[in-house]
């Protein structure tokens, strides 16, 4: 599949090569979830600004994007040679939080929904390299994803985009899916 090599401004988002199709699906996955969003709760932005809906479709589109390009091996690559990066693009992911002040909605949920994957983040991120890391990855998400719909009142699109988040940050960003870190011999986590 031919690769693209990807400028260092996007070296964040795709890497530093990434196929043409992966790209497509990416942006392709992105468009057509968030736009079905809209579709399907036209409430989401009907009562706002059009900066605010604007903003707000914009940061869902960035988690729903975002979640399978951090499943990419450009991308997942990318951060398992950069320890540092990695550390801050997991703090500055408050994107769940912005996108419920914008909308107005479920605030308090983003808050929990958002120092959860933070805190998992951070913990999955510290056994980078232990061959524990992905079954404490699939167990906090696991754990979140099946908490998550017994949040009383919570709307459906909240959780759909808080879910998406999750996966985004504490399993597709914090888990090094190719091993190119050096990996740990003992089981020990």
């Amino acid at each position: 599949m031919r690769q693209l090599r990807i400028p260092s401004f996007l070296h964040d988002v795709f890497g530093e090569t990434q196929s043409v199709a992966s790209i497509l699906t990416i942006l392709l996955f992105g468009g057509i979830l968030t736009a079905a969003l809209y579709d399907r709760f036209p409430e989401l932005t009907g009562h706002l600004p059009a900066w605010r809906s604007g903003l707000a479709l914009l940061l869902i589109f960035d988690v729903f994007a975002g979640c399978i390009a951090n499943f990419t091996a450009s991308t997942s690559n990318f951060y398992a040679a950069r320890k540092t990066n990695r550390i801050v693009f997991i703090a500055i992911h408050v994107h769940i939080v912005l996108i419920a002040l914008l909308l107005n909605t479920d605030i308090g949920y983003s808050l929990g929904i958002w120092a959860y994957t933070i805190f998992g983040a951070f913990i999955v991120n510290a056994h980078i390299g232990k061959h524990s890391q992905l079954f404490l990855a699939g167990l906090l998400l696991s754990a979140g994803l099946g908490c998550m719909p017994m949040l009383p009142g919570i709307t459906p699109y909240m959780l759909i985009i808080g879910e998406l988040f999750l996966v985004k940050v504490l399993f597709g960003f914090a888990v090094d899916h190719y091993g190119k870190t050096k990996h740990n011999t003992g089981e020990g986590a």
